[in-house]
């Protein structure tokens, strides 16, 4: 079975490990986490890094950090993990959801606006699957109504936008830049990895210092376990650090690897009417960290049919999120009764992407090809 990804782990790694093990330093401190939260920070044109347990908890403290609570609403797209959705709830707020754009399968920046009200207290963006969201018309949106920006680049490691700094020039920034608070997910199948592990990037320094108490328990500063709020741990390990600055060495390496694997895939699939293949808009640079493909109705077949199918020929894959608005948990909740999204609700129905991590080789990736034109007629 050829899996829908495979880290690759061809550099320090193991010699970072070892010496965190060799000096004793292998919990929430040390040289490697330091290294890891700068230079990353600095790899996304932001001040401060925040190492945090995984991308889950990042939006979680992303969101408490800008004091979002109880009778707020949080603007995200309903096309995304359930994280995101997630972390509103769990604050106590309201996810007040926007649909897809049906080319880059993002948040529809066009339509964020239109959700604004007098309880909106920020605007959550996601790159979905390695394509930008359009941040020039976000951030035009969110200064307008004079709200933050919450950035979830878990999916766009190294990615850029082309943006437009409003008086005629325009520049490419790299996704995780734009964000009030920006988050990262370091997941064993992101294309830079720890295992598990996350990232909270900001500029603001009192937002930083807000996010570095609530990753740790919130103790109070002048006294150790005394707490006059609640937060969970949510630290990221040494350990996990030296494998991602292990990770961030080899970061042109690894982000050439998947511009060939995303270029590689659309040569030999760009002839099949019967599938959409991911786009690369002008402004946006897309690093396909999960290569997607979306597939027609005429066919008569859904992605889980597809799937099927191509697990048969010994080809893993995996289905497209489901909306927010469609998620069972949020229902019972009485959230998003009665709302849709046609465009989200497509790509749920329609969308799966194949293999797509750093140790496929091109002998594999011919196969998988090979598979999936079998599997459509």
């Amino acid at each position: 079975m050829i899996p829908v990804n495979e880290p690759l782990l061809a550099g320090n790694e193991s010699k970072y490990v070892q010496d965190c093990i060799q000096t004793g330093w292998i919990s929430s401190s040390g040289k490697y986490l330091d290294r890891f939260e700068g230079d990353w920070a600095s790899f996304c044109g932001q001040k401060h890094g925040i190492g945090v347990s995984n991308g889950t908890a990042a939006l979680e403290i992303a969101v408490r950090s800008l004091g979002v609570g109880p009778g707020d609403e949080v603007i995200i797209p309903t096309f995304t993990i359930i994280s995101c959705a997630f972390a509103v709830v769990q604050a106590g707020a309201k996810p007040v959801l926007v649909d897809a754009d049906p080319a880059t399968w993002c948040i529809d920046a066009e339509r964020i606006e239109e959700k604004i009200t007098k309880r909106t207290k920020a605007i959550m963006v996601v790159h979905i699957y390695g394509h930008p969201v359009d941040m020039t018309k976000v951030m035009a949106v969110a200064r307008k109504h004079g709200l933050p920006v919450i950035e979830d680049a878990a999916e766009v490691h190294g990615a850029e936008c082309l943006y437009s700094e409003g008086d005629g020039r325009e520049v490419w920034r790299r996704c995780g830049s734009f964000g009030t608070v920006s988050t990262f997910s370091f997941y064993a199948n992101k294309i830079i990895t720890t295992g598990e592990g996350g990232m909270v990037l900001t500029s603001n320094d009192e937002i930083a210092h807000r996010c570095k108490d609530l990753r740790n328990l919130c103790f109070r500063p002048d006294r150790r376990f005394i707490h006059d709020e609640l937060s969970g741990n949510f630290r990221l390990t040494n350990l996990q650090a030296a494998v991602g600055v292990a990770q961030l060495e080899r970061i042109d390496k690894i982000l050439k690897l998947k511009s060939w694997l995303g270029a590689s895939y659309r040569e030999r699939l760009k002839d099949i009417e019967e599938i959409t293949l991911p786009v690369e808009k002008l402004w946006g640079k897309n690093v396909y960290w999960m290569y997607g493909l979306v597939v027609s109705e005429t066919t008569g077949l859904t992605a889980a049919d597809i799937a099927l199918r191509l697990k048969k020929r010994g080809i893993d894959s995996r289905p497209f999120f489901l909306g927010m608005h469609e998620q069972p948990a949020f229902h019972r909740k009485g959230l998003f009764h009665g709302q849709s999204f046609p465009v989200a609700e497509r790509l749920a129905r329609q969308g799966l992407y194949v293999p797509s991590g750093l140790g496929l080789k091109e002998s594999q990736l011919d196969q998988v090809c090979q598979a999936l034109r079998e599997s459509l007629r």
